[in-house]
């Protein structure tokens, strides 16, 4: 493949030119994946070996050979599982953090989808394809919580009309840097895919390459610089919520990809955080076939009561806590 660099590129480092580069033709590539590739000697740069550090010029010709995708089968695998609710047509699972949703490159196996298929035995809905059967909605890996997952396509379209239409309630705990003002409010900012970094989003005001992207907070506690909060999701965009809230300057604790990890309490309590501290405590649907209204809460993972129980002693009170009820 050959790219000329224009003059919107002038000055840009070979790594992040092709990682924003991305059409029919060629994948998306995070940054570290254009790296690697620049690394393995399938990258050129004015017919000459490149360096990722090389700063391109207007007029620069960029050659360069992306290895085909290779093919992953989603195998059954005997992981555990902590299920909240099953019946014939759904299940409701909290994922622990650290647990991907689906399998993908770099994340072959050990997923969601793989302890699914052990589980069900084949009674997943096929919709999504063979990667990601019975998926109707996805957290982050170092997300923990819940999702509901189709054993039917019946069941399947119908959650996912639910989802499309707003209708069901998706509500996280966070933990993030900083003091608000309001007790509660509503960040309503277009997301997404960020212009460099091919693997993060970000907040894009353009109106082309974004879309409508809608969170409601409440704080539940406040820590001085340290605010616990409850969110729900109007829309269900990719890390929403992160990077939502890194736009407005409060990032989540342990979030190192949107501004996180950075603080003293963290650096202090580093041995409980993997990853950012969001957890989906609550979801709320209509059941696919008996049209029943069903809630469902999990507990808050140890590591969240933990830095929780921290925040409380170092405060000197208990204040309210939401954490209870879920």
């Amino acid at each position: 493949m050959i790219r000329r660099v224009g003059e919107d590129a002038a000055g840009m480092r070979l790594d992040a030119f092709l990682a924003r580069e991305e059409d029919d033709d060629l994948p998306a590539l995070s940054r570290s994946a254009a790296a690697k590739l620049i690394a393995s000697g399938k990258v050129a740069l004015n017919g000459k070996p490149a360096d990722k550090n090389d700063r391109l010029t207007p007029g620069d010709l960029v050659e360069f050979t992306v290895p085909e995708p290779v093919q992953i089968d989603a195998q059954p695998e005997d992981i555990p599982l902590d299920v909240v609710y099953e019946d014939k047509d759904l299940l409701v699972v909290n994922k622990p953090s650290g647990m991907v949703v689906h399998p993908a490159p770099g994340n072959p196996s050990g997923t969601l989808v793989n302890a699914l298929l052990y589980r069900c035995r084949g009674e997943l809905s096929g919709i999504n394809g063979a990667l990601r059967p019975g998926i109707v909605h996805r957290i982050d890996k170092q997300t923990s919580g819940l999702l509901v997952v189709a054993k039917t396509d019946e069941a399947h379209r119908k959650l996912a009309a639910e989802l499309e239409g707003h209708h069901i309630t998706r509500e996280y705990h966070a933990l993030v840097q900083g003091g608000f003002a309001n007790d509660a409010g509503t960040i309503d900012l277009p997301i997404g895919r960020h212009p460099v970094d091919r693997k993060r989003m970000a907040v894009i005001r353009d109106g082309r390459t974004a879309r409508p992207a809608v969170t409601h907070y409440t704080v539940a506690e406040r820590f001085g610089d340290v605010t616990y909060l409850v969110l729900t999701l109007e829309t269900g965009r990719t890390h929403q919520i992160r990077v939502h809230l890194s736009s407005l300057g409060h990032p989540l604790l342990g979030d190192t990809v949107y501004g996180g990890g950075n603080t003293p309490f963290e650096r202090r309590h580093k041995d409980l955080f993997d990853g950012q501290c969001l957890h989906a405590a609550r979801l709320t649907f209509k059941h696919p076939v008996t049209g029943k209204e069903m809630t469902f809460t999990c507990p808050l993972p140890p590591d969240f009561t933990a830095l929780l129980d921290i925040l409380r002693r170092e405060r000197g009170g208990a204040g309210t806590d939401v954490g209870g009820e879920v």
